[in-house]
């Protein structure tokens, strides 16, 4: 029985069950070298979201989140102010703590805001899921695509953060016109029966916050599996029930899209392909930029192109904004509906997301020339 439930499970992880299967056929089809293989698998990224899911599973357990949702729901009376406020908090805290880090803070508390209110859930986490691709585009640190061009180029910190600044305001201008027209006018309502009157865990929710502060420095500094193991031994050891929550289909989910997304971009047909684009001219990489990203997402599309792009800031613009559309068009995107986990989700986000790309990318193609 417990197998039979355990392959139910799996079968509706359809990215896992997808990617995986494209990881082995690729891998049959075109055996590599294990040290490609450890390449493609970014290590220090998966290192880096283990860190933080443990942290965020420790701050939720803790009951802060929780609490800090029922404040923040007693003092915001307007939902579209509610909305705005946390688009705008989102977008904020992913230029510091970059966006995938963002999401696992701010979408476990619109979770915990929706169950007590008339806050629209999806809708409120799919502007979320915008507003850190957004947020994320102004700094070198803000996601994995921006650090990796930032240390390759080696421009200065604010002289990248002034060439991204046009693409960036351009996105930050549409999503809060977009949150005003989608969240609805009326009031915020209080479902004081929904309120979980659990009491918080101070050492809990301390130790945890503590916990997350430090995986994000040793992130920064390039050493997330040595802050991942920190967490991951004295856990097991002293409570494993937070580790037995933690969403390891997640995990197994982003490591079989590593596999099979990288592998496929270093296919010899892929490679050629590209050496036969005209990326000297900037439509063809802004445009070579968002399509790769909306085919195997920004961060793979980056280290594709980035060996044959003459312009390391344009390619930034053009990945930053690939982040957009679909939903494997930025990992964070599929982190927002993982941790949503609502019924409809992708759909919503397709059918908001994919529009949106359609109006921002000529925009900040435009802003990008005439102010950049």
């Amino acid at each position: 029985m417990a197998v039979y439930s355990w392959i139910r499970e799996l079968a509706n992880e359809r990215l896992l069950v997808g990617f995986g299967l494209l990881a082995a056929v690729l891998a049959v089809a075109d055996p590599h070298p294990l040290a490609d293989y450890q390449r493609w698998l970014q290590l220090p990224t998966l290192a880096g979201l283990l860190g933080l899911m443990i942290c965020i599973q420790g701050i939720r357990d803790s009951g802060l989140v929780q609490h800090a949702a029922a404040a923040l729901v007693e003092r915001v009376h307007s939902l579209r102010g509610l909305g705005l406020l946390l688009v705008c908090t989102a977008a904020l805290l992913s230029m510091v703590l970059t966006n995938d880090v963002s999401l696992f803070l701010i979408v476990p508390l619109t979770l915990a805001i929706g169950r007590i209110s008339n806050l629209p859930l999806m809708r409120a986490v799919v502007l979320e899921a915008l507003a850190v691709n957004g947020g994320s585009t102004l700094s070198p640190i803000g996601n994995p695509q921006n650090l990796l061009l930032w240390q390759y180029s080696h421009v200065p910190f604010l002289q990248f953060t002034r060439a991204m600044l046009p693409a960036f305001g351009v996105m930050f201008l549409l999503l809060v016109a977009l949150t005003l027209a989608w969240m609805p006018r009326g009031r915020v309502v209080l479902h004081a029966q929904d309120i979980d009157g659990h009491p918080v865990s101070i050492a809990q929710a301390v130790l945890s916050l503590m916990a997350l502060a430090s995986m994000v420095l040793m992130m920064e500094h390039g050493h997330a599996a040595l802050g991942a193991l920190f967490l991951l031994v004295p856990f097991a050891l002293f409570d494993r029930s937070i580790l037995a929550r933690v969403d390891w289909l997640l995990l197994a989910t982003f490591v079989a899209i590593f596999l099979g997304l990288g592998h496929f971009a270093e296919l010899a047909p892929v490679q050629h392909a590209l050496e036969g684009l005209d990326l000297e001219n900037p439509r063809t990489l802004y445009v070579s930029g968002i399509v790769a990203s909306q085919v195997i997402s920004n961060v793979p599309a980056t280290v594709l192109l980035l060996r044959h792009a003459p312009d390391t800031m344009a390619l930034a613009v053009a990945v930053n904004v690939g982040g957009f559309g679909v939903a494997i068009g930025s990992l964070a995107n599929l982190i927002a509906l993982r941790l949503a986990k609502q019924p409809g989700a992708a759909r919503l986000l397709h059918l908001v997301s994919v529009p949106f790309l359609l109006v921002c990318a000529p925009l900040v193609y435009l802003a990008w020339r005439w102010l950049g």
